[in-house]
């Protein structure tokens, strides 16, 4: 899986969490690196922030849409903004969750996209 998340700490919340319930993590905090983590990586989910340095988590979620090998990539956009869901999901974002959230919130989320009813995934 990998979090595209510039805010120190929420992505360590967000990866502790994700880790302990037995998920590999790839982390990035900025577009070019993640979508070099996408290239090389191959992730089964991706948990993307709206609001980045450089790149947008539109732009980042508009380049995985257009690209053949992460099209259909679940993506999960993150924002402390709800009026950009619209836009989110115009963009392909399969998912949507506004901050803050609960801890059970997000791994309800990542395992329902994932197909999962509690058990592990990397």
């Amino acid at each position: 899986m990998l979090l595209i998340e510039d805010e120190p700490n929420i992505a360590e919340a967000i990866r502790f969490l994700l880790t302990r319930d037995g998920h590999r993590v790839s982390h990035a905090i900025e577009g070019v690196a993640a979508l070099a983590v996408l290239r090389d990586d191959c992730p089964d989910l991706v948990i993307l922030d709206h609001m980045l340095p450089g790149m947008s988590g539109l732009e980042i979620l508009t380049a995985i849409r257009a690209d053949g090998t992460t099209r259909n990539l679940p993506v999960m956009m993150l924002t402390a903004r709800g009026r950009d869901r619209e836009m989110a999901e115009r963009a392909g974002a399969d998912r949507f969750m506004t901050k803050p959230f609960s801890n059970a919130e997000i791994l309800a989320e990542v395992r329902a996209m994932l197909g999962q009813s509690g058990q592990t995934a990397g």
